[in-house]
């Protein structure tokens, strides 16, 4: 299988799940418990948050541990929005932004508060004037996304940051998609609060965390102990919480190595797109330089996304039409429309997306396989190629 959908989920690194082992087996006890076996589960605990505050530029009271990317958003949003709404009740985030962070909006809308979404312009991207320009005296927070999850555009977050800095707004992030390709230090990002995940970054499923800036007030979203300093309760997944911790050093501690393979997969992407660009009817979308090195996102005249990942699986090409959490949807993505997108058209939508195993020899093939299936999808004979009869 040549696997592009990277975006939705990554493979656990190697060096993760040995990090993650002795926590699965020897090292069991609940982190909260005061004998031996506790002490040493805190201690992986404790080590781990040392570990992704100093990735980040934060103090590892500052890292709130969740049970994944979605948590960590629905956790800022309306953990923010609750503390702060006796100061005022009015939110804005982006018309693209993750379901987490929508779905998050659309309730606090139905218990009183007033959310803006900001449009976008044809590439996915929002304007910071705009940003500037519906803050009021009773905005509390405003979300807007690092990298979008569906396009790989990547939004101009510091200089929104430093709009609501000087207007007295937090400012949230969410760094799910952005977290294995650019920089996560938040004092230069300027965030108050930003999400992570860590099943995109070579880490394992159901953990992530929530940078919270010191002095934040935020509302519990899930009620129980103290666990989190209070923030989020349950007990801990330690061996996940670990795991994570691991996968973010591999992605975030070696800036150079991390540079090189973001230009190495950006040469990969190009090439992608180019060679789908000459078939008739296809359109890359997103920012043409402001995106993600992995990611390819395009529209394609003639056939239906959903039908067009399936006859790409049964050719061994592993791919989607969008988000991992909205593939089931039978609606065109919210992202797509909101950039201005016919519907009609946003329903041929097909993203690609690489990571640290695509080769070239993969995407050469891949780019073979596109045009074929889409070739025959639209009823036209797929293209011939030298080693046809192989």
């Amino acid at each position: 299988m040549i696997y592009l959908d990277h975006a939705a989920t990554t493979p656990l690194h190697p060096e993760v799940l040995e990090a993650m082992l002795p926590f699965l087996t020897e090292h069991y006890g609940n982190p909260s418990s005061l004998h031996t076996a506790g002490r040493r589960a805190r201690q992986g605990l404790d080590e781990a948050r040392e570990s992704a505050a100093r990735i980040l530029g934060a103090k590892p009271r500052e890292i709130v541990f969740t049970g994944g990317g979605s948590e960590s958003d629905n956790l800022a949003v309306k953990g923010v929005a609750w503390a702060a709404s006796a100061r005022g009740r009015h939110i804005i985030t982006s018309a693209v932004e993750h379901k987490a962070v929508l779905n998050s909006c659309g309730i606090l809308e139905r218990s009183g508060f007033e959310v803006t979404y900001l449009p976008v312009d044809r590439y996915g991207r929002v304007d910071p004037a705009a940003v500037a320009a519906a803050i009021t005296d009773r905005t509390t927070l405003v979300s807007i996304m690092y990298a979008n999850n569906e396009v790989g555009t990547i939004q101009p977050i510091a200089e929104i940051a430093a709009i609501c800095r000087g207007r007295g707004v937090l400012f949230h992030a969410d760094a799910v998609q952005a977290a294995g390709f650019l920089p996560l230090d938040v004092d230069a990002l300027g965030v108050d609060l930003l999400s992570l995940g860590a099943h995109k970054i070579y880490g394992p499923k159901g953990v992530g965390a929530l940078f919270v800036r010191q002095g934040t007030a935020l509302l519990p979203q899930v009620q129980g102990g103290s666990h989190e300093r209070q923030r989020r309760a349950g007990t801990e997944n330690v061996a996940g919480i670990v795991g994570f911790a691991r996968a973010l050093e591999l992605a975030q501690a070696d800036v150079a190595a991390r540079e090189v393979e973001n230009a190495r997969l950006a040469a990969l992407r190009d090439q992608l797109t180019a060679s789908c660009r000459t078939l008739p009817g296809v359109e890359v979308t997103g920012h043409p330089v402001e995106r993600l090195p992995n990611s390819a996102s395009l529209l394609i005249d003639g056939v239906e996304g959903g039908d067009l990942v399936a006859a790409l699986d049964l050719e061994g090409v592993a791919a989607s039409t969008g988000s991992a959490c909205t593939s089931g949807a039978t609606d065109p993505s919210h992202v797509l429309l909101a950039m201005g997108i016919d519907p009609q058209r946003a329903h041929g939508s097909l993203r690609l997306t690489a990571g640290r195993s695509t080769t070239d020899a993969e995407m050469d093939r891949a780019v073979e396989v596109i045009a074929a299936v889409v070739g025959r999808m639209r009823g036209a004979p797929g293209p011939r190629h030298a080693d046809a009869s192989a």
